[in-house]
């Protein structure tokens, strides 16, 4: 891919991402405060389809972001050419995608 494309969706991603954390963050700090339990926490989000969508959309757009991160990091400190650099890039993603969607179905599902 080009610099210039990988460079906005790494820019969009963030900016999505942004607001994405700000939320996640109140939740974690609104269930510490209440002292919830996991098994509590877990009640509330079983079979929620909006919790379910909220969390796939901030995997898909940390995937995105962290695959083409570590593929920024890649090239500077091992020096690898672009086929081998796009290759790690999807690589990781892909991992990172089915990492994240898979705990999202352990939280959400019924």
């Amino acid at each position: 891919m080009s610099a210039v494309r990988l460079y906005t969706w790494q820019r969009l991603t963030a900016v999505l991402m942004v607001p994405l954390i700000a939320v996640h963050l109140i939740v974690i700090i609104y269930a510490t405060n209440r002292g919830l339990s996991a098994a509590e926490i877990l009640g509330r989000t079983r079979g929620s389809i909006a919790w379910g969508l909220y969390y796939s959309l901030f995997v898909v757009a940390a995937s995105i972001h962290g695959a083409i991160g570590v593929r920024g990091v890649a090239r500077e400190w091992l020096g690898w050419r672009e086929t081998a650099l796009d290759r790690l890039m999807w690589i990781f993603g892909v991992v990172l995608l089915v990492l994240g969607l898979r705990a999202v179905i352990a939280v959400v599902a019924l």
